[in-house]
């Protein structure tokens, strides 16, 4: 059945509107989400040696959350320079951008930083209502190093003889950063 053209025209202006308050309305759900993400002081971590504490302070760092986290998370204890040495990794948000600040030998002398990125790059939808926070680090090791490579290929990984730092977009993907010749190397994480 052939629609009279003004048909056509009407469908159009009554239905225009609705698609363009969709981005709208979606950009402003996520606006609200970011402003809804969980930020934990230093201190809620009694892990931390008292002197990280302070230099993360002094930055004036928190420590974002991922939405379905039950426990505190996005601070690591691992040897991500070199066997045998505790270095501290910390996911450190000021003022909506985040990066791993890593405390070599838990000093707070020139910790190196990496991977930064604004907060609200890291939102997703974690139900089919809810926009939540997402990204997360974690210590990982040879073999999981070696088993990203197999699986998805990437930069060749040097020889592993420590921990690297993977850092997921939880539930996506992940890059895994590992220390080697006095730089960080970006691996393939998962996918």
């Amino acid at each position: 059945m052939r629609r009279p053209s003004g048909f056509i025209a009407l469908v159009f202006v009554v239905l225009a509107p609705a698609f363009a308050q969709l981005p709208e309305e979606v950009a402003r759900k996520f606006a609200e989400a970011e402003k809804r993400i969980v930020r934990l002081p230093p201190t809620a971590f009694p892990e931390l040696p008292g002197q990280v504490v302070r230099a993360l302070q002094r930055r004036g760092c928190t420590i974002p959350q991922p939405a379905l986290a039950t426990s505190p998370h996005n601070v690591l204890k691992g040897e991500f320079a070199k066997p045998g040495q505790t270095d501290w990794a910390v996911l450190c948000s000021v003022k909506g951008v985040s990066r791993i600040l890593v405390f070599w030998n838990g000093s707070e002398k020139d910790p190196a930083a990496i991977a930064s990125s604004e907060d609200r790059n890291y939102l997703q939808g974690i139900s089919e209502t809810a926009i939540g926070y997402s990204r997360g680090i974690s210590a990982v090791g040879k073999d999981v190093i070696e088993r990203h490579h197999r699986a998805y290929g990437g930069p060749t990984p040097p020889p592993i003889d420590h921990q690297g730092i993977d850092d997921a977009f939880l539930e996506k993907a992940s890059v895994t950063w590992y220390f080697h010749g006095g730089r960080w190397m970006k691996l393939t994480g998962s996918d």
